[in-house]
């Protein structure tokens, strides 16, 4: 079994930091100490870098099958892995979509063979699954999604008898994209008309609209409450939603939790000007005062997660007019750095980072013996240097579509090093030629 010692880490786990030794023994860390020897252990010596658990992305879209022009589960897990993201949760959209036991056995299989770092599946709810929904075993997957307003891939669920069938039958956490269609449609006939297709993009925010989001999440939740169902809202965008979710109780003991994600953190209406559709999301990229009251409810823990919502497309494609522009953007490599510099400028502290993109995923979807620096857990790990500066241009990007919204930026932190499940699969630049991730299991 191999050894890897890691000598002289800053640890950030559990809501603390402290120097410490870690030893890792095959898949996991066998001891956390002052002053390990190993002589039978590769030793690294980390040199007072900070060493954070694996990030759990809880959203990505890596397109593979159907959409590989964009990214596939080979580039996209690597280029997550150069960002720290030792486990990833992707989305059902793809082509074909991932609605069917079988469809979600072959992306199972695709990830094995492909994937650099740990993964799962969502299970994409339709108008008419339902019976097949009901076959999926608990343990299976990392949970349901259901499109509540309708994105990239067309998966609407706007039956509300089935939508209400749905929450009533399933064990699983419902993860929920939530603007609502008929908000967004009559939004879009107006701009339409008075623009054509060239609709300007500072009117994004307005057609998928703060009232299209709040109307959306506000009824899922409703329903989650009348239900009993477990709900997990995706990619909270505005201010106002946040106003639906309690810090009153554990996250453990919550039956309805939200997720934020990096863009919604990062930019603000005021960058159309300049990034024009390279920031076009659904939801939409809202106003400094939703962004505040984002990072307040973050703060607060009235928001659970942070997360990314990974969506390549090729610059030929986010290039096309409003109407055809598609929405989404890549973001794996660089979201724990984005977060790292909002805590150089005191915005949220390292050991809150760390709670929100390690632990708590591993927390609310049951993970098993992961997102934590523990004896005994799965060895996912990160090695960041605090003071090296790190600017993201077109050469360093591992994206296969290969632009970052973040292009231009300097970063004052660097992901050094990257271990998932004890193997040292990243390091400076460099990939292993290596593969040891693992399908994620829960305790449910």
């Amino acid at each position: 079994m191999s050894k890897i010692l890691l000598k002289n880490a800053k640890i950030v786990n559990e809501n603390s930091i402290f120097e410490s030794d870690v030893l890792l023994e095959g898949d996991f860390i066998a001891r956390i100490d002052t002053d390990i020897s190993d002589a039978h252990a590769k030793v690294i010596d980390l040199e007072g870098d900070l060493l954070l658990p694996g990030i759990i992305d809880d959203q990505v879209h890596f397109r593979e099958p159907g959409l590989t022009h964009k990214g596939t589960i080979a580039t996209e897990s690597r280029a997550a892995i150069a960002g720290g993201i030792t486990t990833f949760m992707e989305q059902p959209n793809t082509n074909p979509q991932t609605t069917t036991i079988e469809k979600l056995e072959d992306k199972f299989a695709m990830a094995a063979k492909d994937s650099s770092a740990n993964y799962s599946f969502l299970f994409g709810g339709t108008n008419d699954n339902l019976e097949e929904l009901k076959r999926l075993d608990k343990n299976a997957c990392s949970g349901v999604k259901l499109f509540l307003g309708s994105s990239t891939g067309n998966m609407l669920v706007d039956d509300e008898k089935v939508l209400e069938q749905i929450f009533r039958n399933t064990e699983m956490v419902i993860s929920v994209h939530c603007e609502d269609e008929g908000t967004i449609r009559a939004n879009m006939a107006k701009y339409k008309e008075m623009y054509g297709d060239n609709i300007p993009i500072e009117m994004h925010p307005i057609i998928r609209s703060a009232e299209a989001c709040y109307l959306s999440s506000s009824k899922a939740i409703a329903l989650a409450k009348k239900t009993g169902a477990r709900l997990h809202v995706f990619h909270v965008s505005t201010g106002i939603e946040t106003d639906l979710f309690t810090n009153t109780i554990p996250l453990e003991e919550k039956k309805i939790t939200a997720e934020v994600c990096i863009h919604h953190l990062w930019f603000s209406d005021e960058d159309y000007a300049k990034k024009g559709t390279l920031i076009k999301w659904n939801p939409a990229v809202k106003t400094k005062n939703d962004r505040e009251k984002l990072w307040k409810a973050l703060l607060d823990d009235r928001i659970d997660v942070v997360a990314t919502d990974h969506a390549p497309h090729t610059l030929e494609e986010k290039d096309k007019p409003y109407t055809s522009a598609p929405s989404g953007g890549p973001l794996v490599q660089h979201a724990l750095l984005a977060m790292l510099q909002k805590e150089k400028e005191g915005v949220i502290s390292l050991e809150k980072i760390v709670e929100k993109m390690c632990h708590n995923p591993a927390i609310l979807f049951d993970i098993d013996r992961r997102g934590f620096i523990r004896e005994g857990y799965y060895a996912d790990l990160v090695q960041v240097n605090r003071n090296s500066k790190n600017e993201v241009k077109k050469a360093n990007i591992f994206y296969k579509c290969g632009w970052s919204p973040f292009e231009g930026v300097t970063f004052d932190s660097e992901v050094r090093r990257t271990f998932v499940n004890g193997l040292l699969a990243y390091e400076k630049g460099t990939f292993s030629s290596e593969k040891n991730a693992m399908r994620l299991t829960f305790n449910r």
